[in-house]
């Protein structure tokens, strides 16, 4: 055993919940929690949205919500599903439905039978005496074809009854409590509710997958705590309107991080807001680095780099950091299959003998290149002991070539059949 293998403290046991099988990914009960995202591509456009659900598949994510909002988008699922087959991405699709899901569901029935799962927001589904029948008929439509649910309150589109009947029963109340706390029981008993009429109309619980999305972050801890308190059912996390880069990035990474060391939640979403004409697998990264950094799941090889000081002048380690980091995230579809095991790798590219040759140290293989004023060599360590020194203008390239015989030796089929003898 390697030192960085020691195990770190663990999380909180997790949230008793019922499972939930999307296609062939089971979410909840125990099971790895799931990284899923959502297309932002015109639906009708069939070309368009199979290119982007194959990327943020082989990006790692293991469900992608599209948009189903008008019958354009709805007769194109069916093909859009053919297609993705047919070039070997098994993704499970899964439809998104506002005001006229009902409608779609019925009108459409190849539609209904290509996705894998089905999410109606409780605040949209219908109004007021439309409301039950428009949300009974999407959920006999999901009986028809056995597929689950996603009841998904927003707090942008809460149900408006439900929130005026609690405020008045707060107004009423001996001793109110501020708006900002009914306003998220509302959206509590909004999905907790909804799920509970599916279930009197005949969806079986270990269909139904509930979520109660905010846009800040105190928000989002408290409604899913409470979630989590009162029901047993499988919990998507998610913050709403996170927003664009570092903002999005931090605050989703807040909430859903103290969330999850609680044990809450079984998928989770990273609602960023992309650059124009940005890369939409971005929100699948920060979402898989999130698990991976708190211990939960194992995706792809750690890359520790030191931030830089006077001390690193040089840009080589940031350069080589990117390199690795960049050369190990594109080389993984294919590692995952040639090497199992090797998303547990640890590289460390080290900036300066201060720290640089300890952390080398911890990892399975670590560089230290010299800082500012160091001799210009740079001792290699692989699992704890120094195994070579390099040099000159070829040690970036002989680095990596280092870290693919590493791979090879220790996660490769030679290794496998040493391993078993």
């Amino acid at each position: 055993m390697t030192m960085n293998s020691t195990p770190e403290a663990a999380p909180m046991p997790r949230h008793r919940s019922v499972q939930v099988m999307v296609g062939r990914v089971p979410v909840g009960g125990g099971a790895p929690i799931v990284v899923q995202s959502m297309t932002n591509t015109d639906t009708a456009d069939i070309a368009g949205t199979v290119a982007q659900v194959a990327a943020l598949a082989r990006a790692g994510s293991e469900l992608v919500r599209i948009t189903v909002d008008r019958d354009e988008a709805a007769a194109a699922v069916p093909h859009i599903k053919e297609r993705l087959v047919r070039i070997g991405v098994d993704v499970p699709i899964v439809g998104d439905f506002h005001y006229i899901g009902h409608k779609l569901l019925a009108d459409h029935p190849a539609c209904a039978q290509a996705l894998d799962k089905y999410r109606i927001n409780p605040g949209n589904v219908g109004f007021k005496d439309k409301k039950d029948r428009q949300f009974s008929a999407i959920v006999e439509t999901a009986i028809r074809y056995g597929k689950p649910v996603r009841i998904g309150a927003n707090w942008g589109s809460l149900d408006q009854e439900l929130l005026t009947h609690l405020m008045d029963l707060n107004a009423r109340s001996a001793a109110p409590i501020e708006a900002r706390a009914v306003t998220r029981e509302a959206m509590v008993q909004s999905a907790l509710l909804s799920a509970q009429r599916a279930e009197e109309i005949g969806l079986p619980r270990d269909r139904i997958i509930l979520s109660a999305k905010v846009s800040a972050v105190q928000d989002l801890i408290a409604v899913y705590a409470e979630m989590a308190r009162r029901s047993d059912y499988a919990l998507h996390l998610g913050l709403t309107e996170a927003g664009m880069g570092s903002k999005g990035i931090v605050a989703s990474s807040a909430a859903m991080g103290v969330l999850l060391q609680q044990g809450i939640g079984d998928t989770i979403r990273v609602s960023l807001t992309p650059e124009p004409g940005g890369d939409r697998t971005v929100e699948v990264t920060v979402a898989q680095e999130l698990l991976q950094t708190m211990g939960f799941r194992t995706f792809v090889p750690l890359v520790a780099a030191c931030p830089g000081c006077g001390r690193t002048t040089s840009t080589t380690f940031q350069e080589l950091a990117r390199d690795i980091q960049d050369f190990i995230r594109t080389s993984m579809p294919e590692w995952k299959t040639r090497y199992p095991g090797v998303e547990g790798l640890n590289v460390a590219v080290m900036g300066c003998i201060v720290n640089g040759p300890g952390e080398s140290k911890h990892a399975d293989i670590g560089i230290s290149l010299p800082g500012t004023g160091e001799q210009p060599t740079a001792p290699v360590f692989i699992d704890g002991h120094k195994a070579a020194t390099l040099r000159g203008p070829t040690l970036m390239a002989d680095f990596k070539q280092l870290v693919i015989d590493y791979i090879e030796r220790r996660f490769g089929s030679d290794a496998g059949r040493t391993a078993a003898e």
